[in-house]
């Protein structure tokens, strides 16, 4: 999955902030209008049509696919500090995110249910990752209630029936040897246990906050998942992760009242199953299944530690670009193996930024170690972090986007297109797009625009004049819809909207993991119910003629039915009433 303000020009991927996104109101509740103005004696005092923008510039490494595994991308957090050391007077905080992975900021990696250590895999849905950006999470001065299983087993990969929601992100766990290990899409319909706030534990990572609740007691997810987006900050600041090997900017629109000054960007870049002689899978093993049932799904992600590069930087009334080749040290190095791994313990304090160790890091090969931000060459000059802090005069704002049209619709999306409009007015490139929706026909206004749900699209954003096309997803079959859209630069100065409705197409009975109804009843394949019932069939139902003609009716016409049960609460829920003596007669037999 993109982030809708990815996109591509001359070569290079760029990020604007998602406070374009959200509402103008939402980075450190200050008004960002277009006036975010010059730097006066020790603030900027706003000018009309001027903005104050700081661009880092990298370029990602990491592991393509392969026909073995999936694409494994980086991780990556960009903040601001003062070079003193002091906290910016706004919000009273050391750290200004500028930038973070949608993976950890908006899909919640680092607080999550389950423990910290569990395995991973394609889209992997479970364990809490607190070692992917260590420096920045204690750094950052936040915390946050600890997600954790809603029925408190956080050593188990597998959940409650009752506690399984649809999943729109994340897939179910899956083993190494399975077809679809190396796909890039989940092979099924999943769903899994949003969690919900343990009791009295903290967390230095936000929550994920993009489920819409199905609260109990009709639907499956705690109270705790309608307050999970209220206790994130990052939403603003949230982006997809970069291609790799594509040249990034990540732009990021000062506040208008930032002092002028030293201050350093700090960037630190995690990247799973990075392993080297020091941090292998034989030093940090998966656990076992004496520890965790399911230990066969997955494998062992614990590489390398978190790398930072740091950029010091002067941030007044004229441009300055500063740069640099070599990374700064590298965060806490992760769990102690000689310990049980249920509570991380780290060879240096949380948080501390270690000095470059080539024992450590592997710092002399590309997409590894030292190495995941890649050498780049810019003006004639290398350098794997590059910042450009400047004023950038914008009188003009976005045209609005042409009359949208709908290309093609599917059960769970939708293809838009219009005519792209310009930078300022006609001319030139915007900066990215914002895309809301509701459910019904009814138009959405600029008055109810930021109120609207948040589309999540893929689609590079192209110059003034052309064809530009945006493909969102999850969308639910059968159901009418009413989207809007509208353009932003990089001053964060906004076009009127442009509107369309549409009807999405109906569901698809498509394919649905072994144990069909039973899956789709429960939820999860990986349900305690649904796995003994696999067992029964393999071990006992093949082992006869009768047994396998009844296997192979029900391959014939359980995806059906599934595809029925799995998208309604009320047909899963019925299922599983039907399907429990059955699982109680298996129970005394197995």
């Amino acid at each position: 999955m993109r982030d809708p303000t990815l996109f591509r020009s001359a070569g290079r991927q760029y990020y604007g902030m998602a406070v374009s996104r959200r509402g103008l109101a939402l980075l450190g509740g200050l008004p960002l209008v277009c006036a975010l103005g010059l730097l006066s004696d020790a603030r900027a005092d706003p000018t009309p049509g001027m903005c104050r923008v700081v661009d880092i510039d990298f370029t990602p490494g990491g592991f393509p696919a392969t026909s073995q595994d999936p694409e494994i991308v980086p991780q990556i957090v960009a903040w601001l500090e003062r070079a003193d050391g002091a906290v910016f007077d706004d919000d009273h905080q050391r750290v200004k995110t500028m930038y973070i992975t949608n993976q950890t900021g908006r899909f919640g990696l680092g607080n999550r249910p389950g423990r910290f250590d569990f395995n991973s895999g394609p889209n992997w849905p479970y364990g809490r990752r607190v070692t992917v950006f260590p420096v920045w999470a204690n750094r950052h001065g936040l915390t946050f209630p600890q997600v954790v299983y809603q029925n408190g087993e956080d050593f188990n990969l597998s959940h409650p029936a009752g506690d399984s929601s649809p999943e729109a992100h994340f897939c179910r766990p899956l083993m190494q040897t399975e077809s679809n290990w190396d796909a890039a899409s989940c092979p099924s319909a999943v769903y899994t246990d949003k969690g919900v706030f343990g009791p009295a534990a903290t967390a230095l990572y936000p929550p994920r906050i993009d489920v819409i609740p199905s609260l109990k007691p009709q639907g499956q997810d705690s109270s705790s998942v309608a307050e999970y987006k209220k206790t994130n900050p990052f939403d603003a600041v949230s982006q997809a992760s970069p291609r790799l090997g594509a040249e990034t900017t990540v732009s990021w629109p000062m506040p208008f009242d930032l002092p002028k000054g030293e201050y350093v960007v700090f960037v630190e870049v995690a990247l799973e199953r990075d392993f080297n002689a020091t941090f292998s899978a034989r030093r940090y093993p998966s656990p076992t299944k004496e520890e965790i049932p399911w230990s066969e799904y997955g494998v062992a992600y614990r590489g390398q530690p978190s790398v930072v590069y740091s950029v010091p930087v002067t941030i007044g009334s004229v441009e300055t670009v500063a740069t640099t080749d070599t990374y700064a040290g590298y965060g806490d190095p992760g769990p102690d193996p000689a310990l049980d791994g249920l509570t991380p313990t780290y060879f240096a304090p949380a948080g501390t930024l270690n000095p470059p160790d080539p024992v450590m890091i592997t710092s002399d090969q590309p997409n590894t170690g030292a190495g995941r931000l890649l050498l780049t060459s810019k003006g004639g000059q290398l350098f794997r972090v590059r910042v450009d802090a400047r004023p950038e005069p914008d009188l003009i704002a976005p045209a609005a986007p042409g009359a949208m049209a709908v290309v093609d619709t599917q059960a769970g999306g939708a293809t838009l297109s219009f005519i792209a409009p310009g930078n300022d007015g006609t001319v030139g490139t915007v900066a990215g797009y914002d895309v809301r929706y509701r459910v019904g026909d009814a138009p959405i206004t600029s008055a109810d625009f930021d109120t609207a749900n948040e589309a999540m699209y893929t689609g590079e954003v192209v110059t003034a004049g052309q064809l530009q096309t945006l493909v969102v997803a999850n969308l639910l079959p059968e159901t009418q819809y009413s989207f809007a859209v509208r353009a932003f630069d990089n001053c964060r100065n906004t076009s009127s909207l442009t509107t369309v409705a549409f009807t999405t197409a109906p569901r698809k009975l498509g394919e649905v993991d072994a144990c069909f109804i039973a899956t789709a009843a429960y939820g999860s394949l990986l349900a305690n119910d649904v796995e003994m019932l696999r067992r029964f069939r393999d071990r006992m139902l093949r082992r006869s003629v009768l047994g396998e003609l009844a296997v192979e009716t029900y391959y014939t016409f359980g995806p059906a039915v599934a595809g029925l049960i799995g998208e309604s609460d009320l047909l899963r829920s019925t299922a599983r009433d039907a399907l429990a003596p059955l699982v109680r007669w298996v129970r005394a037999v197995h």
